[in-house]
């Protein structure tokens, strides 16, 4: 009866976690709604104008202003919006005439195939490269990691993304070209996930499975480039923490072996830290290939939004902005949950 209590006391605390990342996940995604509202009111652009057109008369202006629901108090309008929100209404892009929920539904996953992809490869390569930085500190291989990370700060997107394509597409031939696929292989393949990769794996039709990863590989590779650089300078900076405690010394001075002392006493620790590290790295590649993008004619959500925004599209650009804060929001909030579960510490 006695072990009763404890296991409730734990259920209860457990409710009252998820509650609390609800409630704060909640509150955030508000906060979002409430920047994005009230940033499609002070841009300098009339979104009224953008739909009528410059030659509409006054009177056409003002019914289509009223019927926008521009003239009514702008906490009335806040309210409007959030509760469109909530119900999936985030309004008609007058770049495609059709909503924008769905507009993003179809652009959002070959965003998130490209950068996928890119944090794994920045993954896969960052903290291999970090922990060897920093079990070498100080010597060239250090160095030349170093360098190499910081050109990943450093050099531009769109640059790296023209050298890219003139050197591995138009010279060596190595990868595809621009778009997700090859303009026959389009349509070949039933959009059922939106992720090329996948769509072709499920349809078994490994030729159009084969050219959608040529098309991916460069842009995701220069992705994870920039992912890669940030992940391996936060490894190294954590592994040089850890090589640094009494507890590795002791297991080196006892004899054990160096991949021993690297791999289990000091990268274990800080697999947690990492966490949130990679979290922020993959919001950044969701929200940042804007440039990207736009070099390889990438039908993903940056793409869009640039669009959108060259057209004065503002409800398909607060959409989209709404989107990848949203997506942030969550990686965020996911990281902070795992942080949670690997370290009872943060409890």
């Amino acid at each position: 009866m006695g072990a009763a209590v404890p296991d409730r006391g734990r259920i209860q605390g457990a409710v009252a976690s998820v509650a609390g990342f609800v409630l704060l996940t909640l509150l955030t995604f508000i906060g979002l709604l409430a920047i994005t509202f009230f940033i499609g009111r002070v841009i300098p652009i009339d979104p009224v104008l953008s739909v009528v057109g410059d030659r509409a008369t006054q009177d056409q202006y003002d019914a289509a202003r009223a019927a926008m629901g521009l003239d009514r108090p702008i906490i009335v309008q806040f309210i409007d919006y959030v509760g469109a929100v909530f119900r999936g209404d985030l309004g008609r892009s007058i770049s495609t005439n059709r909503p924008v929920a769905q507009d993003l539904a179809t652009v959002f996953p070959a965003t998130l195939e490209m950068a996928t992809l890119g944090i794994l490869i920045g993954v896969g390569l960052g903290v291999p490269l970090g922990v060897w930085a920093a079990a070498r500190r100080g010597s060239w291989i250090d160095q030349v990691i170093r360098v190499f990370a910081l050109l990943g700060y450093s050099v531009p997107a769109f640059w790296l993304g023209l050298v890219g394509l003139a050197v591995f597409y138009a010279g060596l031939g190595w990868v595809a070209g621009p778009g997700r696929v090859d303009i026959f292989y389009e349509g070949l393949v039933d959009p059922v996930t939106g992720l090329m990769l996948v769509d072709a794996a499920i349809a078994r039709d490994w030729e159009v499975f084969w050219n959608a990863l040529a098309h991916l590989l460069l842009p995701a590779a220069i992705l994870g480039f920039f992912s890669l650089a940030y992940i391996a300078r936060m490894t190294r900076s954590f592994m040089l923490d850890q090589l640094g405690q009494e507890y590795v010394t002791t297991a080196r001075v006892k004899g054990v072996a160096e991949w021993r002392v690297i791999w289990t006493h000091a990268f274990r620790p800080i697999r947690v830290p990492l966490i949130t590290v990679i979290g922020l790295s993959y919001a950044a590649l969701l929200e940042g290939s804007v440039m990207i993008e736009t070099v390889f004619s990438w039908p993903g959500i940056g793409n869009y939004l640039t669009v959108a925004l060259l057209n004065a599209d503002m409800n398909a650009v607060l959409g989209a902005t709404l989107v990848i804060g949203a997506v942030f929001i969550l990686i965020n909030r996911v990281s902070d949950v795992l942080y949670r579960v690997l370290d009872p510490r943060s409890r």
